[in-house]
């Protein structure tokens, strides 16, 4: 290693340790994030003399060169804000490209494929004053480095990883009991349609759910319909949350250790088609939302972490724009229970999904920036007890005086309708098709009934 490679101090919540070379680094990695990182750019903090791992940030490498520029300047400034605003700015930075290479493409090719972004996070950092102490690139298992040039620690053909769990790193991390949860992949795949036949029945129950909820959540909705149609979905939520009030069997009865999909299987086997349908619906409505955002702590929110997962999987095509709401549910109860890597995870699925849910995107900055999440569990401690009594007003006029409402559903083999967009002005004016098919972006996220000066017609506020 070279004299450009400074030596840096990794903390695993309790034992130290010092790495010293690229290949001691890129075997932290998993360590630091939770998880395998793949298709990603990784900027880590390091501060003090001995350079000790602080925030860190992880995006998706953008698949057009063309955004690796902006992308490398947006990290570089996020990074060192964050830092700031916790502690101190960074003393010094370390970045990972971690890309497996394309179809007859090699690990070496993708290195240099990759130089150009390598480059610029090294050119962004030193506008900020802040040295790069090295970049590496992780591919097909071996890691090439961008900053040291001794062929005999970082050869042109990569340095192979150290086997699994055999690490100082690896060690370390054991002994303090952190987890990798395997690989992004893997993970984002646990909270999306499985493409299974049995996406069709969800989607036919999806629909029929909204052509009789859509029309009571979007803005302008009677608000007695709203508040009858909240009291439902928070009991059917907590009729399934019941359901997995006992935790996953992950030993099977042969003894062996049970697989992710064995274990999923049986939660998916939990939740009904007409009952996620209900649920993933009646999540639309703000308020509904924030009173489930009370399932956060202890054997509850694990619970709730398992029914929301189960949710996001059930949004399958043309409805994933729905599963903004399970799915920053699902990042908000991991955070709160102390599982930074998997809410991390749900939080970037849920602005993929949505990237105006203003809800996931407070969330994510702030476990990004290493915020204590019990402030947020203190408000909803107080507000759980609001709601309710909130709820029960609001539902006392409608219980004196009895209306009926008709919802026009869609014929068998006809034309769906498609759901109001924004912009079309139709829910904003009382005149939307209660459609069942989401044309775009989904516009029956729930709002004020009143419009606001100046704002968009048709404008979704269930963020």
């Amino acid at each position: 290693m070279n004299a450009n490679h400074h030596e840096i101090s990794a903390s695993a919540r309790g034992p130290q340790i010092t790495l010293r070379s690229p290949s001691e680094l890129a075997d932290a990695l998993p360590f630091v994030l939770g998880f395998h990182p793949s298709d990603s750019v990784v900027l880590v903090a390091l501060h003090g003399e001995n350079g000790r791992f602080g925030g860190r940030i992880r995006v998706g490498i953008p698949r057009s060169p063309g955004e690796w520029d902006a992308t490398a300047d947006n990290l570089a400034e996020c990074l060192v804000e964050a830092s700031a605003q916790r502690t101190a700015p960074p003393d010094g930075i370390v970045g990972f490209l971690c890309q497996d290479p394309g179809p007859g493409e090699t690990a070496r090719e993708v290195h240099e494929r990759l130089r150009p972004l390598a480059q610029r996070l090294r050119t962004a950092c030193g506008v900020l004053d802040i040295p790069v102490y090295e970049v590496l690139c992780i591919s097909d298992g071996r890691h090439f480095s961008y900053c040291c040039p001794d062929i005999r620690c970082c050869p042109p053909e990569g340095t192979p990883l150290s086997l699994g769990g055999t690490s100082a790193t690896a060690a370390a991390a054991v002994y303090a009991g952190i987890e990798v949860r395997g690989t992004l992949r893997e993970m984002e795949a646990s909270f999306r349609p499985t493409g299974a036949p049995g996406d069709a029945r969800q989607r036919l129950a999806l629909d029929a759910a909204a052509a009789e909820i859509v029309p009571r959540v979007v803005d302008g909705a009677d608000e007695h319909g709203r508040a009858r149609l909240r009291e439902a979905t928070l009991a059917l939520a907590g009729r399934l949350l019941g359901r997995f009030a006992e935790p996953p069997r992950r030993i099977g009865e042969d003894g062996a250790r049970r697989g992710r999909a064995a274990i999923e299987a049986d939660d998916d086997a939990r939740v009904d088609p007409g009952e996620a349908a209900a649920v993933i619906l009646g999540l639309q409505d703000r308020a509904t939302r924030d009173h489930l955002a009370a399932w956060m702590e202890g054997p509850e929110g694990a619970a709730a972490v398992r029914l929301w997962r189960v949710l996001a999987r059930r949004c399958v095509a043309p409805y994933e724009e729905y599963a903004a709401a399970p799915l920053t549910l699902a990042g908000w109860a991991s955070w709160s229970t102390g599982d930074e890597p998997t809410a991390r995870v749900a939080l970037g699925l849920a602005l993929r999904a949505d990237p105006e849910y203003v809800f996931a995107r407070l969330l994510h900055q702030a476990c990004n920036q290493g915020l204590d999440p019990e402030s947020l569990r203190s408000c909803l401690r107080q507000g759980r007890e609001s709601l309710a009594e909130a709820g029960k007003a609001a539902l006392e006029p409608a219980r004196r005086v009895r209306t009926r409402t008709r919802t026009r559903g869609v014929r068998p083999g006809g034309p769906r309708p498609a759901l109001p967009r924004a912009g079309r002005g139709a829910t904003r004016r009382g005149r939307g098709t209660p459609g069942v098919r989401p044309a775009g972006r989904a516009a029956t996220r729930p709002g004020n009934p009143a419009p606001h000066p100046g704002g968009r017609r048709g404008t979704r506020s269930g963020r």
